[in-house]
């Protein structure tokens, strides 16, 4: 199935040979998906140009449920993807990738430590996997063989505690996120308004423990969701899922300190807002995330030199509840996918304002959720 179902979309930086010599524009798009019968089969992969905004389908990917998100390892080898499934223990799935063509082999699977993973993330190193499971409130450390694969001598933390809202009445990890040093992974936690610190050690068989501190606290109901570095590496910003708040930290050796904290909902909103994805412009000067629930937007802020947050604007995604999105390596195309409408918008880009004009491309692919860059060849 060609164009259907995407929940995590991978997108390649390199020159893409067709024919020619390379002209440094076409990316890799990979994708991950809610797959559900009639819409989808797995990862799909399609191509796409950062300077017409064309895409391509590729190849395809099938035999893994709910792969709703997707890490790939920096020398771009390997790929590896959650099976997002609550009620039971959770898998992660590992891939050989092939960076010149784009298909995907599969390797082996391991368990996610938990059950309803939702986010992964690979070291540098690819020494370890880390994933984070919402439905058990817990997060892991899989290890990875030096073909690829997945060890199974996991590490499983579970986190403990409640805040005050309904949801909130246990743990629910929403992102595993490695520091740009790899020393550090941040770990926010919806259920308990944190986000956890643990430091990364590759030379124990467990290699993540409590950092000092061990976490940065978050205004009570706000639910810390997803959490994204800045390219200077010394700031670092969290969207909260309930408020769609965005806090910036200045950040060093494992330490966050709160700088400012905004929110682009007027204080009168009586909707739900549901903010989901955040993500930083290739050059640092600008921020988006995304909000669903009744507001379907994605809000921009520019980045000023200490890091502070000023609202440029919103622009609507043009279809319902944008879990994830993505900005091509180049900056010139935001790709929003908007998982009620099986459909992936491609915007253009004002590298200036960084504000957004809907180019009339889309990807018609089924419960479209997380959305990332990888290069070729």
């Amino acid at each position: 199935m060609k164009s259907t179902i995407i929940s995590c979309l991978i997108i390649s930086l390199a020159g893409y040979v067709q024919g020619q010599t390379s002209s440094g524009n076409t990316y890799h798009l990979l994708v991950g998906t809610y797959t559900s019968p009639g819409k989808s089969d797995g990862i799909y992969v399609y191509t796409f140009n950062s300077k017409t905004g064309k895409f391509h389908y590729k190849t395809e990917a099938t035999g893994i449920k709910n792969p709703s998100f997707l890490a790939v390892s920096k020398d771009r080898q390997h790929v590896y993807a959650v099976s997002e499934v609550g009620g039971g223990e959770g898998s992660v799935s590992a891939y050989a990738f092939n960076a010149a063509t784009g298909a995907l082999t599969y390797l082996n699977k391991a368990s996610s430590g938990g059950n309803g993973p939702c986010h992964i993330t690979v070291d540098d190193q690819k020494k370890y996997v880390f994933t984070g499971n919402y439905g058990s409130g817990s997060l892991a450390a899989i290890p990875v063989n030096a073909d690829g694969s997945l060890g199974k001598n996991i590490q499983s933390i579970q986190h403990y505690g409640s805040s005050i809202r309904s949801n909130q009445s246990r743990p629910h990890v929403h992102a595993t996120v490695l520091s740009p040093d790899n020393r550090y992974l941040l770990v926010p936690d919806l259920g308990t308004d944190k986000i956890n610190i643990y430091q990364v050690d590759r030379s124990n068989s467990e290699p993540l423990s409590p950092a000092d501190p061990a976490f940065a606290s978050i205004e009570p109901g706000s639910g810390p969701r997803h959490f994204t570095f800045h390219p200077n590496k010394k700031f670092a910003y969290v969207i909260q899922e309930m408020t769609g708040m965005v806090t910036f930290f200045d950040y060093k050796n494992g330490k966050l300190k709160a700088m400012q904290t905004v929110t682009p909902v007027p204080s009168d909103f009586s909707g739900k807002i549901d903010a989901a994805d955040i993500h930083i412009s290739p050059d640092g000067n600008f921020l988006y995330g995304s909000l669903r629930g009744d507001i379907d937007e994605l809000i921009i802020y520019s980045i000023g030199k200490k890091g502070q947050l000023t609202y440029v604007g919103s622009q609507s995604t043009l279809g319902k509840s944008p879990r994830n999105f993505a900005i091509d390596p180049t900056g010139n195309f935001l790709l929003v996918g908007n998982h009620r409408n099986d459909e992936i918008i491609i915007f253009k880009r004002s590298l200036k304002t960084g504000l957004l004009t809907p180019t009339g491309k889309s990807i018609s692919i089924g419960s479209p959720v997380c959305l990332k860059f990888v290069a070729i060849n």
